[in-house]
């Protein structure tokens, strides 16, 4: 399945189930960014090669779970900001880009799994 293609319906879900449009276009962006960097660098745009993507909703967060079949990467590496949050590196924008957006971004087995959580906005 293509990146938007995958994109539009994970947010179609998320909008089936309530999740405010603030909530809504962080994610948005954040997810693009996510799906992106798993086809450019886990799967080095094979189209055989499958990303799973799991969406979790409750009344405190939206936690969206990606996998890619890729070796990982040095997740420390992309970390290098200045005092003042410029990105220092030259890979890394979209994490950094993520992890401005999201609440938590969080990477397992080598990198090839990240965790994307945003706390959800109390409905007034």
């Amino acid at each position: 399945m293509a990146v938007a293609a995958a994109r539009d319906r994970i947010m179609d879900f998320l909008e089936e189930q309530g999740v405010a449009d603030e909530e809504a276009i962080d994610i948005l962006v954040a997810l693009q960014e996510a799906l992106v960097n798993a086809v450019l660098h886990g799967c080095k745009n094979d189209p055989s090669q499958v990303i799973r993507c799991s969406v979790e909703v409750d009344a405190e967060a939206i936690t969206i779970v990606i996998k890619d079949p890729g070796v990982g990467f040095d997740t420390a590496a992309v970390t290098d900001v200045s005092d003042d949050g410029i990105n220092l590196t030259n890979h890394g924008r979209g994490i950094f880009l993520m992890r401005g957006l999201m609440d938590e971004v969080s990477y397992s087995h080598g990198g090839s799994e990240l965790t994307l959580k945003k706390q959800r906005q109390p409905q007034g």
